[in-house]
């Protein structure tokens, strides 16, 4: 039985994925607003908040075959009217809160066999969409660490991300929360349809496998054809 940490794993795709890993697995999962009960002895579930100075992480066992980091947000606005404190607030959640995790599990992560390490980005940050230039910076710039860490970890740990376009999560409700709106959506998309946070949690579950052990610092668009073709 391997141990997984993943942040956030209490909604979303987090929750999918923990639901995936934990037949097999030890999860150690990261709640912040609302927690789930998964009735599962596999699943330890803890709270923590990314935005804190310090966190308490002891509840992690020594060693750790793979991480996954799943907090973000989507806020959407004309570039104009955005002020400098939300770029520095998206940074803080989406790009500082994995570095410091990161930065802290490295010794355990080193102590795993394949360990991995699955980040999120999104599929904004290498096709334009406009309003989108807070979550793609930040995004953007997980798109550079994934492949950083790739570099400096390799061969030892693997470091990978995934890049989503719209997917059915708590956090993309507000733009599917109408029929109307699901159909638009749904309509950008040459598949017909946005993503379902299964989808997304297959793909990660297969990167925190031995079965990708030869592959690191790639970006992956699971986005419904809306990134590559028109």
């Amino acid at each position: 039985m391997k141990n997984y940490f993943i942040v956030g794993h209490s909604s979303g795709i987090g929750k999918a994925l923990t639901e995936l890993l934990s037949a097999d697995n030890k999860i150690f999962g990261t709640y912040y607003k609302s927690n789930f009960d998964f009735k599962n002895p596999n699943v330890s579930t803890h709270y923590l908040n990314v935005l804190d100075e310090k966190y308490d992480l002891s509840f992690l066992p020594d060693s750790i075959y793979g991480f996954v980091y799943c907090p973000g947000s989507i806020n959407l606005k004309p570039f104009e009217r955005i002020k400098e404190a939300e770029f520095i607030d998206d940074y803080r959640l989406q790009v500082l809160g994995a570095i410091k995790i990161i930065q802290s599990i490295i010794p355990k992560l080193k102590k795993g066999i394949y360990p991995s390490i699955v980040l999120f980005s999104t599929v904004a940050v290498q096709t334009g969409f406009k309003f989108h230039s807070i979550v793609s910076s930040s995004k953007g710039a997980i798109e550079g660490l994934t492949k950083s860490l790739a570099a400096e970890y390799a061969p030892k740990i693997r470091v990978n991300c995934i890049a989503p376009s719209l997917t059915d999560t708590p956090l993309a409700s507000g733009f599917i929360n109408t029929e109307e709106k699901l159909i638009q959506n749904s309509e950008r998309h040459p598949m017909k349809s946005i993503g379902a946070a299964e989808d997304v949690a297959s793909l990660a579950a297969f990167l925190l496998s031995e079965k990708s052990k030869f592959i690191t610092g790639r970006i992956f668009h699971i986005d419904g054809g809306i990134g590559a073709i028109k």
